[in-house]
């Protein structure tokens, strides 16, 4: 018995089961194979075809700071390929709600995904069927690879470039909701530092208007040209040189202070002006986020399922399983056997005193 037992599961034991049982073990193997050819089938499960897109992100995302900035020093180039940080930035802005709901909305998914509204769960099963069918991984070379999958295939193709797209839109447009926030703050100080200037210029002017030009100057030249009259004797030259010096002495230190203050504006103004073009070009210009390396094709053959895999499958998996059952079987046959013999044989031994 312990022999038997030994063997029971060694190889000869499965062989000669296998040769025993070989009839229908052979029609179980085909009849799993045909519906698994019939189960895999369009009618079962919906052919799908796979296009990729491949693309880079961009070194920088700052136009002024890349290519009209004199201030900002960088070695980043605007015609450079990204690095880890700008290639986890673009698969965080792929995989955003932002993205996700410009593609939803421009194809129209939840139709062409054959989902009903009113159905219960709507937005939960349409979110599942999109990222089940429609992926974005990082690549060995830092490029970020986009995978869809659909039922048809020059949709697939379209959804797969147009995301590159998307992604290029929605990064412009969260960097231009900043910019166009940080242009109105330059340009609300630009704006006041030129309104303060013109209004220190109309006050020139007016000082202008009552002769103070030059205050030091003028003092200096009136001081030489009434010592000149006084040697002179010329009480009337005296008289107009001093009321002019009466006028310089009552608006000379504003006239000066005004000076003073405006080159100041203009140096500051200057320092403002660049952030302002800078800050305009922002807000105002695009550029690429992306380069794209490979452009999806429409697929001529399905990707999914593989129907060969499938039924390959299905028969080592039926295959297994049937030899655990005969095995079983078998064991089960010798287990009942024994019992009934080891039966029979008590009877017997109970018997054989009574002849006795």
């Amino acid at each position: 018995m312990d022999e038997q037992s030994h063997n029971t599961y060694s190889s000869k034991y499965l062989c000669k089961l296998l040769v025993e049982y070989r009839r229908p073990l052979l029609i179980i193997l085909a009849v799993a194979a045909v519906l698994a050819v019939v189960f895999s089938s369009p009618l079962f499960i919906t052919p799908l075809y796979k296009s990729t897109t491949i693309i880079y992100p961009t070194s920088s995302n700052s136009i002024s700071k890349v290519l009209i900035s004199t201030t900002y020093q960088s070695e980043k180039d605007i015609m450079n390929f990204g690095e880890d940080e700008q290639t986890e930035q673009m698969l965080q802005v792929l995989n955003s709600n932002r993205v996700r709901d410009k593609v939803i909305s421009r194809f129209n998914l939840m139709e062409h995904y054959d989902i009903k509204p009113d159905s219960k769960y709507p937005y939960t099963r349409l979110n599942k069927l999109y990222d089940s069918r429609i992926k974005f991984r990082r690549t060995e070379y830092n490029a970020v690879k986009i995978t869809v999958l659909d039922s048809d295939a020059a949709l697939s193709a379209r959804i797969a470039n147009e995301i590159a797209e998307i992604f290029d839109s929605t990064m412009n447009q969260m960097q231009k909701e900043v910019a166009i926030e940080a242009f109105r703050i330059v340009e609300q100080e630009y704006n006041t530092l030129v309104d303060e200037m013109n209004m220190l210029e109309d006050s020139l002017n007016t000082l202008r208007k009552l002769g103070v030009f030059d205050y030091e100057s003028q003092v200096e030249m009136l001081s030489r040209q009434m010592a000149v009259e006084l040697g002179k004797g010329n009480t009337q030259g005296i008289k107009n040189i001093q009321d002019q010096l009466d006028v310089l002495a009552e608006y000379g230190g504003a006239s000066y202070a005004i000076n003073e203050r405006l080159d100041n504006d203009r140096l500051q103004l200057s320092l403002v002006k660049s952030k302002y073009e800078e800050a305009k070009v922002d807000a105002t210009e695009f550029i690429p986020h992306k380069f794209v390396v490979t452009s999806a094709f429409q697929a001529e053959r399905k990707s999914y399922p593989v129907r060969w895999i499938i039924v390959v499958v299905t028969v080592l998996s039926t295959f297994l399983l049937l030899i655990f059952c005969i095995v079983a079987y078998d064991r089960s046959k010798g287990f009942f056997r024994h019992e009934a013999e080891k039966g029979t044989a008590t009877k017997k031994e109970g018997k054989h005193p009574e002849k006795e």
